[in-house]
C-alpha cells in the first residue's frame, strides 16, 4: 500500500461517525479556549447558517445526504474519491427511501432484508461490492440493503416498520455499529458531531431514556420540516428546542471538565445521574468526566436493548426471524486484541480527540453490557469483533498489516466479503428452506 494511501487509511479511519465525521469532545475546544460555557453558549457554537441550510436543502452542499422529514436523512446517488487505493465509489440508490441498488439475482423473490448504518450500507465502496451483494451471490437469492450512513439503531427500527409493509422479508439483518447505541439519543447529531463538509449533521428521531424507571419514550424528528431546519441557525429557537437535552448536558460537562473549578456542572451531572437511579459525588474534573461518559454510555446501551426488544415483538407477530450483526472500525479491533498502545500512539495525532480510544480498551469492551445482554436474551448475533480476532490468529501479522487487509476506513471489498461469510453460516441456520447452494 502507498504512503498516501496509509495516510488516506489512517485519516478515515478516525472518520467513525459516517467515514465522513468526527466526534466532539472537552479536548477539541480546550486547546484554544480554557473557558466554563453553559448550554446556550455550547448552542451558539454549532448553529447551522442560513447559507448552509439553503445549500443543502438545494442539494449544492453537503453532497452525501439530503434532508427527510421523518428519518432526518437519505443518501444521495454520489461518487466519491474514497474507495480502495484512492478508487472512486459509486453508490446508487433506488426507490422513495434509497434503497441501494440490487444486483444479483435481483428477479427472484427476496427473502432477505438488511437494516443499519453505513455498516450496512457499505460506505467506501461500489454498488456491487457490498457485503449484501457478496451474500447474494452466494446463496443464490437476492438481499436487500436499506442501510443508511450515520444512522442509530433506533433511525433503522423505523426504517423497518415502514420498508417491511412495502417490500416485506421473512429474515431481517440489524447492522449494528459500536456507535449506533449513542446515536439513539442524539436529537440533534450536531451537539456531538462535526459538521463535515459531505454532511450536516442533522436533526432526528431519537429516544429519551429513563433508566430509573427503567423506560425509554420514543420522540420524532424535532425538525419536522424544512423550514423547521432554521430554526437551527437562531439561538433562541435552537435553545426552545434544546435546553433539556440529555446528550447537550453530556457534552457541556465534557468540556467544562477540563476547565478551572467547573462547580456548576458538578451540580448539573449529579442532578443528571440521580434523576437516572445513578446516586454519585463528582470531586474533580477528572471524576466530572468519568461519571458524565458513564451515564452516557449506561443510557446508550439501554436505549439499545429497549429497542431490540421492539424488533422482537414486531418479529414474533409478523413470522420473521432476525439476525443481529455487531460491526467495529479497526482501532476499536486492534485495541480490543490487546495492541492499544502500538496503535493508540499511530492513531493519536490523526484523531481529533483520542478521548475515543477509551471506548473499548486492552481486551475490554464498553459494550460488554449490550454483548450480555445479546446473550441472555438467546438472540441469534454475530460479534464481528470476536471473528476478526479469530482470523487474526490464522497470521503471522501486525495488527496495522491485519487492519489494512480489511479497513480502509469503512471496510474494503475484502472486508465486505469477510463480512458476508461470517454473517452467512448463521444465517444459513435460520432459514427454511435452505438457501439453493444448501438444500
Amino acid at each position: 500500500m502507498s504512503k498516501i494511501n496509509r495516510r488516506r487509511f489512517i485519516k478515515n479511519t478516525a472518520m467513525i461517525s459516517l467515514g465522513l465525521s468526527t466526534m466532539v469532545y472537552p479536548q477539541d475546544k480546550q486547546s484554544s479556549q480554557n473557558k466554563i460555557i453553559n448550554e446556550k453558549e455550547y448552542l451558539k457554537e454549532i448553529l447551522y447558517t442560513r447559507r448552509e441550510v439553503d445549500d443543502w436543502l438545494a442539494n449544492k452542499a453537503f453532497p452525501f445526504s439530503k434532508y427527510h422529514s421523518e428519518f432526518g436523512w437519505l443518501l444521495n446517488n454520489a461518487h466519491f474519491r474514497d474507495g480502495i487505493d484512492n478508487s472512486m465509489s459509486t453508490y446508487t440508490y433506488i426507490g422513495d427511501d434509497g434503497e441501494r441498488l440490487m444486483s444479483n439475482y435481483k428477479e427472484k423473490t427476496c427473502r432477505i432484508n438488511t437494516y443499519g448504518n453505513s455498516y450496512t450500507q457499505c460506505h467506501q465502496v461500489s454498488d456491487h461490492e457490498t457485503w449484501q451483494e457478496v451474500l447474494a451471490a452466494h446463496l443464490q437469492e437476492p438481499v436487500r440493503n436499506f442501510g443508511i450512513g450515520g444512522w442509530s439503531l433506533y433511525q433503522a427500527y423505523l426504517r423497518m416498520l415502514k420498508e417491511e409493509q412495502r417490500s416485506p422479508a421473512e429474515y431481517i439483518i440489524f447492522n449494528i455499529y459500536h456507535d449506533d447505541h449513542r446515536r439513539n439519543l442524539d436529537a440533534w447529531r450536531n451537539i456531538h458531531a462535526r459538521k463535515h463538509p459531505q454532511h450536516i449533521e442533522a436533526p432526528l428521531p431519537y429516544v429519551k431514556v429513563n433508566l430509573k424507571e427503567e423506560k425509554i419514550e420514543e420522540c420524532p424528528n424535532p425538525c419536522p420540516t424544512p423550514e423547521s431546519l432554521y430554526d437551527l441557525c437562531d439561538l433562541e429557537k435552537a435553545w426552545e428546542l434544546f435546553k433539556d437535552d440529555f446528550v447537550l448536558k453530556i457534552m457541556v460537562a465534557h468540556r467544562n471538565a477540563g476547565t478551572k473549578n467547573p462547580y456548576q456542572s458538578y451540580s448539573d451531572i449529579m442532578s443528571l445521574a440521580l434523576t437516572h437511579g445513578i446516586n454519585t459525588e463528582i470531586e474533580n474534573s477528572e471524576t466530572l468526566s468519568a461519571v458524565a461518559e458513564r451515564l452516557h454510555q449506561r443510557a446508550a446501551v439501554f436505549s439499545s436493548e429497549k429497542i431490540i426488544e421492539k424488533i422482537e415483538l414486531y418479529a414474533k407477530k409478523n413470522n420473521k426471524k432476525v439476525l443481529y450483526v455487531l460491526s467495529y472500525p479497526a482501532y476499536c479491533f486492534a485495541q480490543y486484541v490487546n495492541e492499544e498502545k502500538r496503535w493508540n500512539d499511530h492513531l493519536k495525532k490523526q484523531l481529533t480527540s483520542s478521548r475515543k480510544l477509551k471506548y473499548v480498551k486492552g481486551g475490554h469492551r464498553w459494550d460488554q453490557p449490550f454483548v450480555d445482554f445479546m446473550i441472555s436474551k438467546n438472540l441469534p448475533f454475530v460479534d464481528l469483533i470476536e471473528c476478526h480476532k479469530k482470523d487474526f490468529q490464522n497470521y503471522n501479522l501486525d495488527i496495522k498489516t491485519y487492519s489494512e487487509k480489511y479497513w480502509v476506513g469503512h471496510y474494503n471489498p475484502a472486508g465486505n466479503h469477510f463480512c458476508a461469510f461470517v454473517i452467512k453460516n448463521k444465517l444459513v441456520e435460520m432459514m427454511d428452506p435452505k438457501p439453493f447452494p444448501y438444500l
